[in-house]
């Protein structure tokens, strides 16, 4: 579903996307844009990136940062009076098998991919009580639903975000506001950057899942947004991702045997520490 398909908003939307300086992030914030939407494109860098399109707005944001947020919530407030769609899209990528990831990379991931999110919806969720209405869209990923051997700390945060996401989906609803949460399979982007960890072996694994996928961004952003529009409480955007998590869910068993079968092929390789 090509981005240039999709149909225009009713009415244009203010849009905050964090991690929007690449990846889903960018397309998402280039999608909605080139749809009618008011889009706030943020990232960590401090100066606005090169990739960010025009007619799209930059604010710096860390998602670790509550300063940041505090900085974006005044934003939206003084620009635009509100918001109508929060998208916490940040994070990194990360894999490594139990024994060989250290303590330093749980608590960055913590820190960045789950409470990133949690920051970024205690912050905006008073504004969208006071506005009887919003959207809180949550990037999670299939590894929050599927989860493979070897990618233990990733499979955490995502699936928190899974988590996250259900709860305030509920406890939400009677104030007007939907949540979504977005899981993902693998998509060409640069995420792999991100990967800095002890395990070289599942670093470039995931590296290469990364390189190989047939999807690009721009495809899984138009189904993302194509979501969002029909407020789907779970935007899966692959075939193959639908697959495993039915599989998972209605045929155990068979689930289970790849699972294993996959952690006895990462058992056969060596521990590769830099």
């Amino acid at each position: 579903m090509p981005l240039s398909s999709l149909p225009a908003p009713t009415s244009s939307r203010r849009v905050l996307i964090t991690g929007a300086a690449s990846g889903l992030g960018l397309a998402l914030a280039r999608g909605l844009a080139e749809r009618g939407d008011r889009v706030l494109a943020t990232d960590v860098a401090r100066a606005r990136p090169d990739s960010v399109p025009a007619g799209v707005d930059y604010l710096p944001l860390d998602v670790r940062l509550d300063a940041d947020w505090t900085s974006a919530l005044a934003h939206v407030r003084d620009s635009w009076g509100g918001v109508d769609v929060l998208v916490n899209n940040a994070g990194v990528a990360t894999g490594g098998r139990i024994d060989v990831a250290t303590m330093d990379e749980w608590h960055r991931i913590v820190d960045i991919n789950l409470l990133g999110v949690v920051r970024g919806c205690r912050t905006f969720t008073p504004l969208l009580k006071e506005q009887g209405r919003g959207h809180i869209v949550n990037v999670a990923s299939l590894a929050g639903l599927v989860h493979a051997p070897g990618m233990a700390s990733y499979n955490a945060v995502k699936a928190g975000v899974v988590a996250v996401s259900e709860t305030l989906d509920h406890e939400l609803a009677p104030h007007g506001i939907a949540v979504s949460v977005v899981c993902p399979a693998f998509f060409r982007t640069n995420l792999g950057a991100s990967f800095a960890g002890a395990d070289g072996d599942m670093e470039a694994a995931g590296k290469r899942l990364l390189e190989r996928s047939r999807r690009s961004a721009d495809e899984v952003a138009a189904i993302v947004i194509s979501g969002i529009d029909a407020r789907r409480d779970i935007i899966l955007t692959d075939w193959d991702g639908r697959i495993a998590w039915r599989v998972k869910r209605f045929a155990r068993p068979i689930y289970r045997l790849a699972m294993r079968r996959a952690g006895a092929r990462i058992a056969s390789t060596s521990h590769t520490i830099e």
